[in-house]
């Protein structure tokens, strides 16, 4: 049976490499009737941040990767690493215990995260370790320790970084480097799942394409329920009409804000205004007024205006159906 893991350390959230690695070993054990098991590599007490795991585990359930065990965290099974490691070690002169030229326990008989990941590689039966190719260089050192363990090695399937779009290491300096930014700059996770899916398991490094991301932002915005879309922007279903054509739930949120909590600007359109309002009196629909004053060379730009004190933001007519008749006209008095 094949049998994944996905190893992140509790840096905090999850760096997009390490969520293109999640979305690949996903989708091979989906797609070989396998396992996939979420292991927290913790080893390393001075790199580990507080609350590290658990940010991993909301980041993973936010963009819909499962596992189907765990998760295990490495330093709850240190016990067992040592067992491992004085099956196959050798104490050197500072205590510590090696494996050739690789030091499996510290000083302090501390397991380290070479050993801790061989063990359980081994004691987890998997098969395939799927990984950024800047871990190509440590297979073939796991290979001889699992084989020192007595154990079958796992295939090793190493693919290209996810660089930023100038090809370097991805920062928050440069737009993104987290799950956590993305998700702070209002991009639905059904977008950065289905960019990462796209990239599959690359060959090469890849650059950060944050114009397809964008596209793929406004498809999962356009996919979701009044329902849906108003929850996740927090706002009344009420004016979800108005957060249609949102590039994002930060711009959904900006065109809310348009409606619910207009800036007062004076309006010098008396004409368009007034024809407004005997439109919205009239009970025509929304799309039908906006016509109406374009027929007759009306101020759109002022109607938006004096709706939402702003010049630009969603379309007028669904500014207009997200209002009640009684609140169009309480905005537009002279």
């Amino acid at each position: 049976m094949v049998r994944v893991r996905f190893a992140p350390s509790p840096t905090g959230s999850l760096h997009l490499g390490s969520a293109l690695s999640a979305v690949a070993n996903r989708r091979f054990a989906d797609e070989h009737g396998g396992a996939f098991l979420l292991r927290i590599d913790d080893t390393d007490a001075a790199r580990n941040v507080k609350g590290g795991a658990e940010a991993i585990v909301a980041d993973l359930e936010w963009l819909g990767v499962a596992w189907d065990e765990g998760p295990v965290r490495q330093s709850e099974r240190f016990v067992r690493h040592r067992e491992a490691a004085h099956l196959i070690g050798e104490p050197d002169a500072a205590g510590a215990l090696r494996f050739g030229r690789t030091t499996l326990l510290r000083p302090d008989g501390s397991p380290t995260y070479r050993l801790a990941s061989a063990v359980d590689d081994v004691d987890f039966a998997i098969t395939h370790v799927i990984r950024g190719s800047d871990h190509r260089g440590n297979a073939e050192l796991q290979t001889e320790l699992i084989r020192a363990l007595g154990g079958e090695p796992p295939e090793f399937v190493h693919h290209g970084l996810l660089l930023g779009e100038d090809g370097t290491k991805l920062s928050k300096r440069r737009g993104a480097s987290s799950l956590a930014d993305l998700r702070d700059a209002g991009i639905p996770p059904e977008a950065v799942r289905a960019y990462l899916e796209e990239l599959g398991l690359p060959a090469h490094d890849v650059h950060l394409d944050l114009a397809r991301l964008r596209r793929l932002s406004t498809d999962a915005i356009a996919a979701l329920s009044d329902e849906e879309l108003a929850a996740r922007a927090g706002v009344p279903v009420s004016v979800a009409p108005v957060l249609r054509g949102a590039r994002d739930l930060a711009d959904a949120r900006e065109y809310a804000r348009a409606v619910l909590e207009p800036e007062h600007v004076e309006v010098d359109a008396p004409e368009t205004i007034a024809r407004f309002r005997e439109l919205v009196e009239g009970g025509l629909e929304p799309k039908e007024i906006v016509r109406e004053l374009k027929a007759v060379g009306g101020d759109l730009k002022a109607v938006r205006l004096a709706l939402t004190g702003r010049d630009r933001g969603p379309e007028l007519a669904a500014v207009i159906a997200a209002l009640p008749r009684d609140e169009l006209l309480r905005r537009t008095v002279g």
